[in-house]
């Protein structure tokens, strides 16, 4: 039976996901450039701010499996749209907020369900279906370099814009670009077009999400990705403010965020290149790992510009990387079927620790005048968390095994 639409070639959807990933990421690694200014601007604690991200953050984990469901079931291309839509009202009501309750409907609840429903995973899960499976890991590093490369643009444009124009300019410049995320998504592939990566069996989404859940190995995923977001989240919001705080300039702040953007595009991409060369747990315990030294090294650093670059360096080869590893023992153990509901699931863990790291760091800096006791459980976590990855099991599904020897089978 002839399709209705033609299938979008492979490269296309590889260059709309990527541009979709920049964009969607690039806009979200931002924000923490406009804690300070904001509530400068406004008079409101540090921890109010940041009680608006971590609803953010929470709202994009909560919301992410539900796209990813929709995704996977009616394809990717309405899900992202009114993502881009959701984000783009968020963002300006963001710069517009004058209580902190429109804070955090606009900047939190609102922002958050925008970046879920336009979220890079549900681009890269669009690209991992339409590439053999061997290439899987290897796309998804691309699509996770995209996004950094998107924090590398967004990071200094907007300091920029809020140096020369103010923060409000720079947030309603954010509203217009996260709106090109609507024409982007036409360019992926709908449900009902032949992919690459078809499933070599047919499975309810029901059935899907209780075998994930019942497999030792996701859950130990799923548990050790909420210490990435705890990471990643932390940095992404309170650095810059933890900058100043040490006496530097903004300017410092927002070429830090650009370095790690800059530096986790080689990080994603040297992921991808290990999830198909070699084993995807035992590389995400050496992220962690790594994590924790290079936190433990900047307590113990001068505290300066040079020193404050070289952490950003460190951190962005670690930054993302995790996630095209995550996602590719997601789709190894499981398949692609349902990989966006799936890794959805495991993002929600991610999120969660997301919102911990951001709420987290917000109350303890303002009873204590310090984000210290951030940085020592950041390091405790990460050690913690190389440990549970390496307890994964990353072998196929024995679903798929039967799947693939009963298909060769019939073959013959």
């Amino acid at each position: 039976m002839s399709l209705s639409h033609p299938v979008p070639k492979v490269w296309l959807v590889l260059l709309a996901g990527c541009a979709i990933a920049m964009i969607g990421f690039g806009v979200r690694s931002t924000f923490g450039l406009f804690l300070e200014p904001i509530t400068l601007a406004k008079g409101w604690s540090r921890e109010t701010f940041a009680i608006a991200m971590a609803i953010q953050n929470l709202l994009w984990g909560l919301g992410v499996p539900v796209a990813g469901a929709l995704a996977d079931k009616y394809g990717p291309v309405r899900v992202i749209a009114l993502g881009g839509v959701l984000y783009a009202i968020g963002i300006f009501g963001l710069a517009t907020a004058e209580t902190t309750s429109m804070l955090y409907i606009s900047g939190g609840i609102i922002t958050g369900l925008g970046v879920a429903f336009s979220a890079f995973s549900l681009a890269m899960a669009a690209m991992a279906k339409v590439v053999k499976p061997h290439n899987r890991a290897v796309v998804m590093g691309l699509g996770t370099a995209a996004g950094s490369f998107g924090q590398v643009v967004f990071s200094p444009l907007s300091q920029a814009a809020i140096e020369q124009h103010g923060w409000q300019f720079a947030l309603f410049a954010l509203t217009g670009a996260v709106l090109l995320l609507i024409p982007l998504a036409l360019f992926l592939p709908s449900a009902n077009q032949t992919v690459q990566a078809a499933s070599a069996t047919q499975q309810k989404l029901s059935s899907a999400v209780r075998e994930a859940f019942s497999h030792r190995g996701y859950v130990l995923l799923t548990t050790g990705f909420f210490v990435c977001g705890f990471h990643v989240a932390f940095i992404a919001v309170h650095f810059p403010a933890y900058i100043k705080d040490l006496g530097m300039t903004a300017q410092v702040g927002g070429f830090a965020l650009s370095l790690i953007g800059l530096f986790n595009i080689a990080g994603s991409l040297a992921a991808g290149w290990i999830g198909k060369h070699r084993s995807m747990k035992s590389g995400l315990s050496f992220i962690y790992l790594a994590r924790a030294v290079v936190i433990f090294w900047l307590l113990m650093a001068d505290k300066n510009p040079t020193t404050i670059y070289i952490f950003s360096s460190l951190m962005g080869l670690l930054w993302l990387s995790t996630v095209p590893l995550t996602t590719g023992i997601v789709a190894q153990v499981f398949g692609v079927q349902y990989l966006a509901t799936l890794f959805g699931f495991v993002f929600l863990s991610h999120q969660l620790g997301s919102f911990i790291g951001i709420w987290l760091g917000g109350w303890l800096y303002d009873h204590y005048g310090s984000y210290d006791a951030m940085w020592w459980a950041g390091i405790v976590l990460g050690v913690a968390a190389a440990l549970v990855h390496w307890l994964i099991d990353e072998r196929p599904h024995e679903r798929l095994s039967h799947a693939v020897s009963e298909n060769s089978a019939s073959v013959k």
